[in-house]
């Protein structure tokens, strides 16, 4: 008889960002995750010290994948500033990271240790995207008036309900870039 496959520490990862950006960091729980996922909680004690150190694991993972990962295929995607900022936006606003991100944004609201991880991607996104327009715009003041006004536009727009969102979106994108 084949030994029983032990699910994996990214199987674990994964179905707590998914507990999180559904239901926040209560929602993540050792016993209902292993329910979820067809398993004792025994493997996860395989994996994780503790519920603690697996919720830092998890916003490890969502750093990794929401800045490093994002950057790396920007990056070998190329093109100029404007392609760059666009895909780098999708990509890292894409539904499964969005959902994540903003559970972590409301998460830090009530945690200065998530706060602090949040302050720290949020200015490596920052820093990429100032990078971005100072390509197109030589007056450093305008630059950084840029900046703040595209991130607050792609954080910020996920939380007001319009029907041409995306439309509006890339509009202000352009004046922005222009």
């Amino acid at each position: 008889m084949a030994p029983p496959t032990r699910t994996s520490r990214a199987t674990w990862i994964d179905a707590g960002l998914h507990a999180l950006a559904t239901g926040g960091p209560e929602a993540v729980r050792i016993e209902p995750l292993a329910q979820r996922l067809g398993v004792t909680r025994g493997g996860f004690y395989g994996h994780f010290k503790n519920r603690h150190d697996f919720l830092d694991e998890m916003l490890d993972t969502w750093e990794q994948r929401s800045t490093d990962d994002v950057l790396e295929r920007v990056e070998s995607e190329g093109g100029d500033a404007r392609a760059r900022i666009r895909l780098a936006g999708i990509l890292t606003f894409r539904e499964e990271l969005l959902l994540v991100d903003l559970a972590v944004r409301d998460w830090a609201r009530r945690d200065e240790a998530v706060a602090h991880r949040l302050r720290r991607v949020d200015d490596r996104r920052m820093d990429y995207l100032r990078a971005q327009i100072g390509t197109v715009c030589p007056d450093p003041d305008e630059v950084e008036a840029r900046t703040l006004l595209a991130f607050t536009l792609a954080i910020g727009n996920h939380f007001v309900s319009r029907r041409s969102r995306a439309e509006t979106v890339e509009r202000a994108l352009e004046h922005i870039l222009r």
